[in-house]
């Protein structure tokens, strides 16, 4: 009996010795290791980081014998940090990822928007006291004036691009460029700014799509006076420049172009929509109706471009566009309309960077910003150049480099604020204009005045 019982002794005894040195072996392995990564690193880790390494080391060997849990936790992580769904696509490089596998929208089979096609299209329910009842909500709402000051009404700049990513590589860079553009001008005077990438009714696409936002737009912000509609593709260049609001005290519609050119000759490019003013008020929802039916892609649009080229002067064939559109309202409707309608020729509320961008030196030379005229102007659109698009007007190469003077021509304007601007129109790279001082406020009048010393649009922002 006791020899059995030494027996049984002896083996847990071996076994004990078996695990611990088994133990002792896999200690010494990780321990070399470890010396062998941090000698190979020049460094030495604390005991803390090693005893963490130690443990990645195993939770490494051990879930080399688990690959499917592996995958499964790796997929589920993929899964939080995105959207709730698990995807992995194995790919990590942006550059060549498909975008188009992630722009397939839902299809229910139920049409976005129904309406009676034997009727004329409408932009919604007509409104017929729209300046009563906003009359009434501006009343009831002291804490939204429409004026923020004696000449200077509540403004909301209005511009946007496809919900799509551009069809080139470049082309959202510039996107970017222009938004940037029109927030900081929006910041320097005061401006409200709204940016949209919704088509908000698939009958209006293209030129038109601006109908439906700016009657939203208008209904949904009764505090606005003017909407600004400026087209994605046109940028300001006349930081200081702001507009004669007292000329337009008494006109609802502020577009550049020429009267003679529209009443007299209707020239189709007698004026420009890719920047106007509309005053909030029923007139402008009035001539909103008026303008929209011609809109709808399709038969009505191609029929519409039809009726706009045999009427109006030297216009191509093509399928009925905003600008044409509006020209022959006004031309043929002069007596209903035209009263309050501003063609605004004496800055460029739209000025054509083809005449323009050249001449950026010489305005630097010899004038300063605040003219908004042709010495420096308010706005350079670059018209038939399409960054966002596959094809445009004119070459690739001149539109992007014209595009990427006007930019930092507009934009040294706020550098200087700053102390800096580019190192040529052509330059994306920077340099200083002044010096830091340990009291920037004392010479603030000098840093402001950075476009004229009569400059006073860029107010000292409050601390």
């Amino acid at each position: 009996m006791l020899a059995r019982v030494l027996s049984q002794r002896r083996v847990l005894q071996l076994q004990r010795l078996a695990r611990n040195g088994k133990l002792t072996l896999l200690c010494l392995f990780l321990t070399v290791i470890v010396l062998r990564g941090n000698l190979g690193a020049g460094r030495f880790g604390t005991p803390e980081k090693d005893l963490d390494d130690i443990r990645d080391t195993i939770s490494y060997f051990r879930k080399r014998h688990e690959p499917r849990r592996v995958l499964e936790e790796a997929s589920a992580k993929g899964g939080e940090r995105g959207s709730g769904v698990s995807v992995d696509n194995g790919d990590n490089n942006y550059a060549e990822f498909d975008i188009r596998k992630i722009l397939k929208d839902e299809d229910d089979g139920v049409p976005e928007f129904t309406r009676d096609l034997s009727k004329p299209y409408t932009l919604g329910p007509t409104i017929t006291n729209w300046d009563e009842q906003r009359g009434e909500w501006l009343k009831n709402n002291l804490d939204y004036p429409n004026f923020l000051g004696p000449n200077k009404p509540r403004v909301l700049l209005v511009t946007g691009s496809s919900p799509k990513p551009c069809e080139n590589p470049v082309g959202d860079h510039y996107l970017l460029k222009s938004i940037k553009n029109k927030i900081d001008y929006c910041r320097v005077h005061g401006i409200e700014i709204f940016y949209n990438m919704a088509l908000l009714d698939a009958e209006m696409s293209g030129f038109w799509a601006k109908l439906p936002l700016i009657r939203k737009l208008l209904l949904s912000h009764p505090e606005v006076e003017f909407l600004w509609w400026m087209d994605s593709d046109a940028m300001f260049t006349d930081m200081a420049f702001e507009l004669p609001w007292e000329r337009y005290k008494d006109r609802n519609f502020v577009m550049h172009g020429w009267d003679e050119m529209v009443y007299d000759d209707k020239n189709w490019i007698g004026l420009n929509t890719g920047s106007f003013l509309l005053r909030n008020c029923q007139w402008s929802l009035d001539i909103l109706d008026t303008w929209a039916p011609m809109g709808p892609k399709g038969k009505t649009r191609e029929d519409a471009g039809a009726l706009l080229t045999r009427e109006l002067k030297d216009r191509p064939v093509f399928e009925a566009d905003d600008q044409s559109a509006m020209v022959y309202i006004l031309g043929s409707q002069k007596e209903k309309w035209g009263d309050k309608v501003y063609l605004e020729s004496k800055y460029y509320l739209h000025g054509y960077w083809g005449i323009l961008v050249d001449k950026y030196e010489e305005m630097m030379d010899n004038y300063h910003p605040g003219y908004g005229d042709h010495r420096w102007p308010l706005v350079t659109h670059f018209v038939g150049c399409k960054p966002c698009g596959k094809f445009g007007d004119y070459p690739v190469e001149r539109c992007l480099k014209q595009m990427d003077r006007a930019f930092n021509f507009g934009d040294n304007q706020i550098l200087q604020m700053y102390g800096f601007t580019h190192r040529s129109l052509a330059s994306r790279r920077v340099k200083r204009t002044r010096n830091e001082t340990s009291n920037p406020l004392e010479d603030m009048s000098d840093h402001l005045g950075l476009l004229h010393p009569s400059y006073k649009a860029i107010k000292v922002p409050s601390t």
